[in-house]
């Protein structure tokens, strides 16, 4: 089996992101658990994945933090997921992969679902990413500040050979 590349450890926060989140199901998860998926039935039927693969991603997304597990609201002896306050912190991710979806995946007259806002009944406005001053900003007009790697633990001494 291939070992998986960990990105836990690295000084780029998307590095970090996607070693939390980096997989297709774990995203589908939080999606559905957005749209009100909280039992692990209305996961796998919604989702279509194996069982052995849902269980891992839920497990991993309740040791992340993202998800945690509850007494089911019915009262049954049943666990429901929800998402943590680090997971509802996703909301903007899922956001802005759905609008770019929109964007460049679907034909101008091809039904798809849509993101409405409750209280008005209308599709979101796109997301925009904004200076601090709220003017727009593009990728060029950023730059990423790299930081030297402080490495936290102390070298291993080397081994003396008999």
């Amino acid at each position: 089996m291939v070992q998986r590349t960990r990105f836990d450890e690295s000084s780029c926060p998307v590095a970090r992101s996607v070693d939390a989140i980096g997989d297709w199901w774990s995203l589908l998860i939080v999606r559905d658990a957005f749209d009100g998926s909280r039992r692990f039935g209305e996961f796998q039927r919604s989702l279509g994945v194996a069982k052995n693969i849902l269980t891992t991603r839920l497990r991993a997304l309740v040791a992340g933090g993202i998800l945690e597990t509850v007494p089911a609201s019915d009262g049954s002896a049943y666990n429901e997921y929800v998402l943590t306050a680090k997971g509802r912190d996703l909301f903007t991710v899922i956001v802005a992969l759905r609008q770019w979806g929109e964007a460049h995946y679907f034909d101008p007259d091809e039904p798809q679902s849509r993101l409405l806002d409750c209280r008005e009944g209308r599709p979101l406005r796109p997301l925009e990413v904004r200076a601090a001053d709220g003017r727009p900003i593009r990728p060029e007009d950023t730059e990423v500040e790299r930081v030297q790697r402080v490495d936290l633990k102390p070298p291993t001494p080397p081994r003396r050979v008999p």
